[in-house]
């Protein structure tokens, strides 16, 4: 077994060539197995490596995780009490390096707890973007809502601990645990009895035409951001202007078409049920190797959603003839222009979010869809029985009222 530094060394540089040497298949990348310094998928030895079946993907551990990051949701007063009724427990009965982001120790109203006054110079900060979470962290459990697991894995551009995410937040479609038995499901999770989703995340490059030179010359392009992935989706717009977006879309260097709208969304099947469906799109099972393109507002009747493999890669820019610039996001962050000349390319990376099921995958999945969108929620139809009875009651009713009327006349 390779140490962590030479698994490291070795993802890095998978990652790197990931743009540059693809595989044009109808099938994603193959994710790695591994999730931070201690987690990985339970090896199957009746597994198929190339078409892997959603319910073998179990977590192991292959050594005791001993840290953990803890992500809360920021501003929200009911948070607190389970926060620190968690990070005490983690502490003092499981023994566990305890992580949370700086800007938490700077709430003063924390300070209430006695809990946490005897905990707090024990746990242990970082800064987001200051301090690299790399291979420090074995296991992260959010505390919030569905921008709390959207957080976890921003702060992670390659391999992510596994996800347990609890639900304390609005929607709370991607968190499926209850906190009421927190110790019995934390439990559970360490001693490795849970089920994972693969949440994949899509890989953006944004190539920016240089001042210098012309836009046919490559040697004068540069890439910002070097690596960045998304969990849900990236918008393109047309941000402040009062004109179409004008945007071309091409699929592994073909061009598709071109779109005019308000912009597009490309999402992965995790985002399929945040603003692509918001925009008409359907719901993807996250499990579905699969890019989602989504335009918005498009001004044709006959652009629709579409669905395309995961192993392909998309670029989108600004068409030459169009009257304005856009604006791109990813998972609503990062927020920048796309000029003329400017390109951005997505592709399925193969870095997941490995997201711990409470139950598993099937059924953690539909019942957000009931608790959170109330898919398919309408009132039942009445059975042949109960019609019949309120069919024949209503004829009895009908008739008293013309027997009534005959003697009325006689």
């Amino acid at each position: 077994m390779t140490s962590n530094s030479s698994y490291s060394r070795c993802v890095s540089l998978v990652d790197e060539q990931e743009m540059t040497r693809r595989t044009r298949s109808l099938n994603a990348p193959s994710p790695v197995q591994q999730f931070g310094p201690c987690g990985r998928i339970m090896k199957n030895s009746a597994m198929v490596m190339t078409i892997q079946d959603p319910a073998s993907q179990r977590l192991t551990w292959y050594k005791p995780p001993l840290t953990v990051l803890v992500i809360k949701k920021v501003r929200d007063v009911s948070v607190l009490s389970p926060f620190v009724q968690l990070v005490h427990w983690l502490i003092e009965e499981k023994r566990m390096v305890v992580f949370v982001e700086a800007a938490v120790m700077e709430d003063t109203q924390l300070d209430q707890y006695k809990a946490f006054l005897k905990i707090k110079d024990k746990l242990m900060t970082f800064k987001d973007g200051k301090d690299d979470l790399t291979d420090k962290i074995d296991f992260i459990i959010c505390l919030g809502g569905d921008g709390t697991l959207l957080y976890a894995s921003q702060l992670f551009q390659q391999s992510v601990p596994p996800v347990m995410a609890f639900h304390l937040g609005s929607l709370g479609f991607l968190t499926p645990f209850q906190f009421h038995n927190f110790q019995e499901q934390v439990n559970n999770v360490l001693e490795g009895h849970a089920a994972l989703t693969l949440r994949s995340r899509l890989r953006c490059i944004i190539m920016k035409k240089s001042d210098q030179g012309n836009a046919g010359d490559k040697s004068k392009l540069k890439k910002i951001p070097t690596n960045l992935l998304v969990l849900n989706e990236v918008v393109v717009d047309r941000g402040p202007s009062p004109y179409l977006s004008n945007i071309d879309l091409f699929l592994d260097g073909k061009h598709i078409t071109s779109v005019q709208g308000d912009g597009l969304i490309v999402s992965t099947p995790t985002g399929s049920t945040a603003y692509a469906v918001a925009a008409g799109a359907s719901m993807i099972h996250p499990s579905v190797p699969a890019i989602m393109v989504t335009p918005i507002c498009p001004h044709s009747l006959s652009f629709r959603p579409i669905v395309v493999p995961a192993g392909v890669e998309l670029k989108i820019s600004v068409s030459p003839d169009s009257r304005n610039t856009s604006w791109v996001s990813f998972d609503g962050r990062n927020r920048q222009e796309l000029l003329h000349g400017d390109s951005l390319r997505v592709t399925t990376s193969i870095y997941p979010v490995p997201s711990i099921c409470a139950q598993d995958q099937i059924s953690d999945w539909f019942d957000s869809l009931a608790e959170c969108l109330h898919w398919n929620v309408r009132k039942r139809q009445k059975h042949l029985d109960e019609l019949t009875d309120l069919t024949h009651s209503s004829s009895n009713d009908t008739l008293d009222s013309l027997d009534r009327e005959l003697i009325e006349k006689e």
